[in-house]
């Protein structure tokens, strides 16, 4: 019992313990580290163990007494510790080998004034970070990862990439940016390439829900049988084959903030009916679940189809129609705003990093086409001419083999169908629509794909159209 009690009653004596310690301390870092030197407070080297000498290149530790840091450790910081006293527990520094994870220390007098540093090489290989290295950087890949994928769920655009100042441009832009200041649904009207999909991310860019997350989901480019899946999500094990751990719907990825529902026209009816029920209850339930889920979600949807004509025919439901159709915009196609070909070609042109520019007659030779495809083929064809052309100024010549067919601009006819006053919209469009691709079939000897790929359309939507405006394939 008394050498334990003459440990205890030592151990009371402050000074010395601490004395012990320090000592203790700075000999177990010495012997196993890679390395340590002390600096004076003109950061020049006062001791410098065998190992860390031999590291940089000196056989003999002497050699390196009285040197500047730097001069011997290329990249040391003991420089800044010796001038402003503050340590640096941890770092890793580059050397001509291997990293070094270091330590760096303030060395104080009996009056606390700093007269030098120290620093120790703790380690020359991290396997022994190795814990702390891998968990940071699996933090940093997750951080990452999730940056990413917030980018991807938001807006791309604002009213500033909707490039036009016609009359017809103008009041597409005002409607638009009157819907933003709602929560009301939005239906976007218009063909392909008439830039719906940009106006929805425009709408949802300056509304209040921009901070929140911008989803899409096209109905016409995923099966019938997924849609639902996609769009509401999954309980867990809901059918053979699916996640365990159930599945994440769009309409969940979009809380808070805007789903927009691209080619809406292509939804099947019982798909519908359960959106109706989004629409007016605020909530849905995913597939295979029993639970029924709350919903703050902006909706705005866009079609190419004339859904007035498809709930004649039994394929759109009325009531979900009127209740999308709050907030109509109809977006003109590029042949009804051709005062707009300018600005869009020198936006385009820019877009695609090209130096190319348009003579005064190409550029006329671009308002002489109806453009079936609209903006999305004026970029095709603008890309196409630029890569063609050994000149930086584009020719007439240039835009008309870019073209390919030309589709003429031609005014509506003073006598028949389009001359009657009882004429209604759709069937003014429905007489234009059929007109255009009976022409354009006649054109290709009745094949539909290459039909559909000079109009700018997919071949399914074409066959679609075809149906809908009575169009026999072999024409």
């Amino acid at each position: 019992m008394e050498p334990l009690m003459k440990d205890s009653e030592s151990l009371k004596d402050y000074r010395r313990v601490r004395r012990l310690a320090i000592r203790s301390l700075f000999e177990i870092i010495e012997q196993s580290s890679e390395g340590t030197v002390i600096v004076d407070r003109d950061a020049r080297i006062v001791w410098i163990n065998e190992r860390y000498a031999r590291r940089f290149g000196l056989e003999d530790p002497g050699r390196a007494v009285g040197q500047p840091c730097e001069q011997v450790i290329p990249g040391s910081l003991l420089r800044q510790v010796a001038s402003n006293g503050q340590p640096i527990l941890l770092d890793m520094m580059d050397t001509a080998k291997d990293p070094l994870v270091v330590m760096r220390l303030p060395i104080h007098d009996d009056g606390g004034a700093v007269i030098g540093a120290i620093g120790f090489a703790l380690f020359d290989e991290l396997q022994a970070l190795s814990p702390l290295l891998k968990r940071y950087a699996s933090m940093q890949q997750e951080l990452a990862s999730t940056r990413s994928l917030l980018r991807a769920r938001q807006a791309k655009y604002s009213f500033a990439h909707f490039i036009g100042t016609s009359a017809a441009s103008l009041e597409v832009k005002r409607r638009a940016r009157r819907s933003a200041s709602t929560d009301s649904p939005v239906l976007l009207l218009g063909e392909t390439g008439t830039g719906k999909e940009l106006l929805a991310h425009a709408v949802h860019n300056s509304s209040s829900r921009a901070h929140k997350p911008f989803i899409s989901i096209n109905s016409a480019a995923i099966p019938e049988a997924l849609l639902e899946a996609e769009f509401f999500g999954t309980a867990p094990g809901a059918f053979t084959g699916a996640d365990r751990k159930g599945r994440q719907g769009k309409l969940h990825l979009a809380e808070g903030g805007t789903l927009f529902l691209d080619e809406i026209g292509d939804m099947p009816l019982p798909l519908q009916s359960k959106l109706l029920r989004v629409l007016q209850e605020k909530e849905y339930e995913p597939v295979g679940s029993n639970e029924m889920i709350k919903s703050d979600v902006r909706l705005i949807a866009a079609t190419s189809t004339d859904l007035e004509a498809a709930i004649k025919r039994g394929e759109f439901r009325a009531d979900l129609y009127y209740r999308l159709s709050v907030l109509p915009i109809q977006v003109p196609p590029l042949r009804e705003r051709l005062d707009d070909i300018p600005a869009l070609t020198e936006a385009i042109l820019e877009d695609l990093r090209s130096q190319h520019e348009l003579a005064p007659a190409a550029m006329a030779a671009l308002a002489q086409h109806a453009w079936p495809g609209n903006i999305r083929e004026l970029r095709n064809v603008l890309e196409r001419a630029a890569l063609l052309s050994d000149d930086l100024q584009l020719n007439p010549g240039d835009i008309r083999a870019a073209i390919g067919t030309l589709v003429p601009v031609t005014s509506p006819p003073a006598t028949g169908p389009l001359a009657s006053n009882d004429q209604t919209y759709s069937e003014a469009r429905q007489h234009f629509d059929r007109e255009l691709i009976q022409a354009k079939l006649a054109q290709c000897a009745g094949n539909v794909i290459l039909a559909a790929r000079q109009l700018g359309l997919g071949r399914s939507t074409l066959y679609k159209k075809m149906a809908a405006l009575g169009i026999a394939e072999s024409q």
